[in-house]
């Protein structure tokens, strides 16, 4: 993002109040993210995506009711307070760049693995909560 914003001079653009609007973002996406984690330890079940098959339980309370996805929102707000500190437009394609490949090699493939291993559960749960929100 760094490379982007110092390369594309003709996509800048001036926030106002930037570094209280990146703090905020950033802020907000750690909080998500480590709220989120203490689900995964509250439930006694893995916090791992490359591991999801060790999974003992599915998580379904605090955030997990409005995302399946939290932590990756998290990540994806705290890459928004970078785009917003760096003033630079062309970073929204870095951005959606992020979420188009978390979904495609990560979320998904972790879904199907969930469903194996929840089953009508998990289904249940994708019929009630969105993907990212």
């Amino acid at each position: 993002m760094w490379l982007v914003a110092e390369y594309l001079e003709l996509w800048r653009i001036e926030v106002p109040f930037k570094a209280g609007i990146a703090a905020i973002l950033v802020a907000l996406g750690v909080i998500i993210d480590l709220v989120s984690i203490a689900a995964f330890r509250r439930a006694r079940t893995t916090v791992t995506p490359l591991a999801p098959e060790k999974a003992s339980q599915l998580v379904v309370t605090g955030l997990y009711r409005i995302s399946r996805n939290p932590m990756y929102l998290g990540l994806l707000l705290i890459l928004t307070g970078a785009m917003v500190w760096l003033g630079s437009g062309a970073n929204v394609f870095i951005l959606a760049s992020f979420v188009a490949y978390i979904t495609a090699f990560q979320i998904k493939p972790e879904e199907e693995r969930l469903e194996r291993i929840f089953g009508s559960q998990y289904q249940a749960y994708t019929r009630r909560v969105r993907r990212w929100l």
